[in-house]
C-alpha cells in the first residue's frame, strides 16, 4: 500500500500556529491587498470566501475584505518541511517528496515494525499533529493515483483508506476532472460523449478513446480502472535541483510567464548556492492547459549557480517554445542538472568582472532572504505577476 501525506493549508497553518491571534481568521500568505502579486496559500477560513493560491491579491481582498495578508517566509516553511520528512523517515526510508507540503510513502517494508499501512498512516498523522501542531490529510491506497485522490477526499485532517477491492467503487462516482490529464478542453470532449464520471469513462471502448485522444488513450483507460504502476522513488541523491509551480488558472501572458521564470530561477539558484554546487544543464518544464507536458534544455559551457544565468537561459528556452505554440500554460518548472561541487567550477576567461558582480548580487540577496524571509527581496521583473 502507498500513502500520500498532504499538509493542509501548509503556509497559512504555520503562520496561524506561530501566531495564535490568527487562529480562526481568514489568513492568506503572499500577495497584497493593494493588488500586487498573487497569494501563495489560503487558510480554510479564507477558502470559505473562494480564496485560493495563485489568486491576485486585489481579487482576494474584494472577495474577503477582512482577509489578513502575511508575507511569505519560505525558509521557515522549508525548515518545517524538513521536520516533517524526518518524521516520515522514522517510519520508512522510502518516501518521495513532491513539494514542501506533500509526499508519497511506500510502507510495505515497515509492516513488521509498525503494523499495516493504515496504522502507519494514522501514526504519522498523529505524530505531525503532536510534535508540530500542524494538520495533515492522508490517503492510503494500492497506488499513487488512488492515494493522492484519497488524501484530498475529506480535507482538512482527512484520513481515507481505499483497499484494492474497493478501487472501482471508489472511482465510479468521482468527477472526470479527477483523472490526471483531464483539463478543461478534454473535459468538454468527454461531456459531449455524455461522460461526467470516472465510471462512465471506464465503459468507453478503447477504440473510441484512441480515436479521440491518440497517445493519451491508454493513459485514460488505465486510470479509469485505477491502474498506476509507478513506484515511490526516494529523493536521496539529487540528479538535478528544480522548482515548479502549478497555476490554478492557465496563463497566456508572456510578461507573467517571464516573471515566473525569474522567480523559479531565483529559488533554484539559492538552493544550489546553499549546497555549494553548480550545474550545467538548464531545463524548463512546461505543462499546457490540456496537460500536454514538454521540456526543453540547454547545456552551457561552464557550470553555474548564478540566478541570472539560469533565468536568462530558461527564458530563451521558454520563448523558443512560445514561438512554436501559443497555448496557455498551467505549470512552469526550472531545474539545473549536471551537478558538481564548487571546486570543479571552470574558470571564465572573459567577463570576470560581470561574473563577480553577479556573485555579489546573489550573495547579498541570499543573506537578506535568509535573515528576513524569501519575500523580503524580489526582482523588479517578478512584479508583473
Amino acid at each position: 500500500m502507498i500513502l500520500h501525506v498532504d499538509m493542509d493549508a501548509f503556509y497559512a497553518a504555520i503562520e496561524q500556529r506561530d501566531d495564535p491571534s490568527l487562529i480562526g481568521k481568514p489568513v492568506v500568505v503572499g500577495g497584497s491587498p493593494t493588488g500586487r502579486g498573487v497569494i501563495a496559500a489560503a487558510s480554510y477560513e479564507a477558502r470559505k470566501f473562494g480564496l485560493h493560491s495563485a489568486m491576485p491579491g486585489a481579487q482576494a481582498i474584494r472577495l474577503c475584505p477582512q482577509a489578513i495578508f502575511i508575507k511569505p517566509q519560505m525558509q521557515k516553511y522549508a525548515d518545517v518541511s524538513k521536520q516533517i520528512r524526518k518524521i516520515f523517515n522514522r517510519f520508512t526510508p522510502v518516501f518521495e517528496p513532491l513539494s514542501l507540503d506533500e509526499a508519497f510513502l511506500d510502507v510495505a517494508g515497515s509492516a513488521k515494525l509498525f503494523g499495516d499501512a493504515e496504522k502507519i498512516g494514522r501514526m504519522i498523522q498523529s505524530t505531525i499533529a503532536e510534535e508540530l501542531q500542524l494538520v495533515a490529510s492522508v490517503g492510503v491506497a494500492p497506488n499513487k493515483f488512488i492515494a493522492k485522490i484519497a488524501s484530498d477526499f475529506d480535507k482538512p485532517n482527512g484520513f481515507v483508506v481505499v483497499q484494492a477491492a474497493e478501487v472501482t467503487d471508489f472511482l465510479d462516482q468521482l468527477d472526470i476532472s479527477r483523472v490526471w490529464g483531464v483539463g478543461p478542453k478534454t473535459q468538454k470532449t468527454f461531456q459531449r460523449l455524455g461522460v461526467q464520471r470516472i465510471g462512465q469513462l471506464r465503459k468507453l471502448p478503447k477504440a473510441t478513446l484512441q480515436q479521440l485522444f491518440g497517445l493519451n488513450a491508454d493513459h485514460f483507460w488505465r486510470l479509469a480502472r485505477g491502474i498506476d504502476t509507478r513506484q515511490v522513488v526516494p529523493d536521496r541523491i539529487a540528479k538535478a535541483v528544480g522548482h515548479e509551480s502549478t497555476f490554478p488558472q492557465d496563463i497566456d501572458s508572456d510578461a507573467v510567464l517571464d516573471s515566473w521564470i525569474w522567480e523559479l530561477a531565483d529559488q533554484v539558484g539559492r538552493r544550489l548556492r546553499r549546497n555549494q554546487i553548480r550545474g550545467k544543464t538548464i531545463r524548463v518544464k512546461i505543462r499546457f492547459h490540456d496537460f500536454r507536458t514538454i521540456s526543453r534544455s540547454k547545456t552551457i559551457t561552464a557550470r553555474t549557480n548564478a540566478s541570472r544565468q539560469i533565468a536568462e537561459t530558461a527564458l530563451n528556452l521558454l520563448r523558443t517554445v512560445r514561438n512554436e505554440q501559443r497555448d496557455s500554460i498551467r505549470l512552469l518548472g526550472v531545474s539545473v542538472g549536471g551537478l558538481s561541487g564548487q571546486s570543479n567550477q571552470q574558470q571564465l576567461l572573459f567577463g570576470q568582472e560581470q561574473d563577480q558582480q553577479t556573485k555579489q548580487i546573489d550573495s547579498t540577496a541570499d543573506a537578506i532572504r535568509d535573515r528576513f524571509g524569501s519575500a523580503a527581496m524580489k526582482r523588479g521583473s517578478t512584479l508583473d505577476r
